[in-house]
């Protein structure tokens, strides 16, 4: 049984933190401490995921005078268009604002760029169509910090131009009435890593100061179902004030009245009382997007704002279905991409591959397939007739932005961050972009160890897996990315049973015991190390409840399964 993987165990509690922490039981207390939270204050806020500093929105800078035009633009009756951008993020983000200004009493609208015609963030020619509607006021959501160009465009229309974003601003911010993002230099609100949904719901917040707990039958709370599917779709860190918001928005969606959410829930097999961050991420998040990926994402945000059950049934369904198209479409474009970059280099530090018949709106997702699959930076492509788009996904070891910036004397326009970026590079430069990111990447990789690297918080012995445990984990809640899940280790363990369940046998189901205690794990997309089993096993794993005709009871959800003493 071969192992590939290391494994990396979270150092115990310094002696000062376990007299700090004392007063929790000492799995929590380690679990507090590997977040960052050592002293009792830090970790109690964490668990009751308080916000420990002041969260006014008009810390923001901008805030003010967007508030004050979008306050002058409703008492004018002037006409207003929310442009948003395609994902899930900029998808809730304009449900948002445009629910909130309607119930304001604005002239609202939506505009919601096609990925394919127009690409990502403002563009001229939708400013000139705005303009031509008589539109006066435009607020950007998820979209427009990197768009001085657009912006001065806007300006020569007459357009008032309120941008709140969350990505980090360029060199030059646009010359807009008013630019609301934390990230932009001087900003003095403390937490900086909000979504885009989580900044226009600040906006949100500031238009309703000085109003009543609510405006028509519209109270703010209501609005955090859309706060939370946004934040976890994005990948925004769970951590401060994201995490707060995401657990009050779960609260909300398990008694939403959008009738959307009940109607994708019901195509996703959710039961919405259940609702978790995990839902959002895999099931969710995935159909939303989907729309956006392979046709419009329109039908998203009609699906998030309608309030006719006919309606909303046939838009879930349309999404489940585009969804299961999109899942065909990169399992499909996986294997050709793979086939392609191997044939080119089999052993290449960095792969790529790029078709005319790669759907622009898949080739992030099938590279970060290449990228599970290989432990490799991969850039997947869609070529044009005079320009190539790539979306890239990396390793930790390999920052794939700072790369591309290496290369920027070749490119059209780039962007991104450490773990994924795009780029569009015109064609005869192509072979010199890629035989260049090919050089840094071997300069960066050939000397590293290129095996996956697992985390875990602490080992336990399977004695102190308990209902109770079960109970005490619930405060991590909601996890994701910033804020893990809790994982943990035991070792030396017998199995005592071993099968393969699921379509393919792709999964694999164990009893193992210590001798005294006996627990049931699963470990999905694990079948394939059934047969070379050993009979005594360390594993990795989530401590996890299952539920099963109205019983609950633990089981491991495995993480990894190594021969045991194996280092790690």
């Amino acid at each position: 049984m071969m192992h590939s993987k290391r494994w990396q165990i979270a150092p115990p509690l310094t002696p000062q933190a376990n007299d700090n922490l004392s007063n929790f039981p000492h799995i929590l207390a380690q679990l507090a401490f590997n977040r960052g939270y050592a002293t009792v204050e830090e970790a109690r806020n964490f668990f009751n995921a308080r916000i420990p500093h002041s969260t006014d929105p008009f810390q923001m800078t901008g805030m003010q005078a967007a508030v004050e035009r979008v306050r002058q633009a409703i008492a004018a009756a002037e006409p207003i268009a929310i442009y948003g951008d395609y994902d899930v993020d900029g998808v809730t983000a304009t449900a948002l604002l445009v629910q909130t200004l309607k119930a304001l009493g604005a002239d609202v609208r939506p505009y919601i760029p096609n990925r394919f015609d127009e690409g990502y963030g403002l563009n001229t020619d939708a400013l000139d169509t705005l303009a031509g509607q008589g539109v006066r006021l435009v607020i950007t959501v998820d979209c427009g910090i990197r768009s001085p160009v657009e912006a001065a465009h806007a300006r020569t229309l007459g357009l008032d131009l309120v941008i709140t974003d969350h990505h980090h601003p360029g060199g030059e911010l646009p010359p807009a009435l008013a630019v609301i993002n934390p990230k932009q230099a001087g900003d003095e609100y403390p937490y900086k890593d909000l979504a885009g949904v989580g900044i226009a719901y600040k906006l949100a917040e500031a238009l309703f100061s000085g109003q009543q707990s609510a405006v028509g039958n519209l109270h703010l709370n209501d609005l955090l179902d859309l706060v939370a599917l946004g934040t976890v779709a994005d990948l925004a860190p769970l951590t401060g004030e994201n995490r707060a918001l995401v657990r009050r928005g779960l609260h909300q969606m398990q008694q939403t009245t959008r009738q959307g959410l009940f109607s994708l829930a019901n195509v996703s097999g959710i039961e919405l009382k259940k609702i978790s961050a995990t839902h959002i991420g895999f099931m969710l998040g995935p159909r939303l997007n989907a729309a956006g990926r392979l046709e419009d994402a329109i039908a998203a945000y009609e699906l998030l704002t309608t309030t006719d059950v006919m309606r909303a049934g046939q838009l879930a369904q349309q999404l489940n279905v585009q969804n299961i198209e999109r899942q065909r479409l990169t399992r499909q474009m996986q294997k050709d991409a793979e086939e392609i970059a191997l044939a080119d280099d089999p052993d290449a530090w960095l792969l790529f591959a790029a078709r005319e018949d790669f759907n622009p709106g898949v080739v992030g997702l099938a590279a970060a397939r290449l990228t599970e699959a290989y432990y490799r930076p991969a850039i997947v492509a869609h070529r044009e007739a005079e320009t190539t788009r790539g979306s890239c996904r990396s390793i930790p070891e390999f920052h794939i932005t700072d790369a591309l910036d290496r290369c920027a004397d070749l490119l059209v326009r780039h962007g991104g961050h450490a773990a994924a970026a795009g780029f569009t590079v015109e064609n005869d430069k192509l072979p010199e972009l890629i035989s260049r990111l090919k050089a840094i990447a071997a300069e960066k990789l050939s000397e590293a160890d290129l095996r996956r690297t697992l985390n875990a918080d602490l080992e336990v012995p399977l004695a102190e897996l308990s209902l109770d445990l079960l109970k005490n984990l619930s405060y991590l809640e909601p996890t994701g990315y910033g804020n893990p899940g809790p994982v943990f280790v035991s070792r030396n363990l017998r199995v005592t049973q071993s099968r393969t369940v699921g379509q393919e046998g792709k999964h694999l189901k164990l009893k193992v015991t210590d001798g005294k205690n006996t627990f049931d794990a699963i470990g999905f997309r694990l079948g394939h190390l059934q047969p070379n089993l050993p009979e005594r096993v360390d594993l990795m794993y989530a401590f996890e409840p299952n539920e099963f005709n109205g019983r609950v009871t633990p089981q491991l959800n495995l993480k990894d399964v190594k021969p045991a003493g194996t280092p790690d």
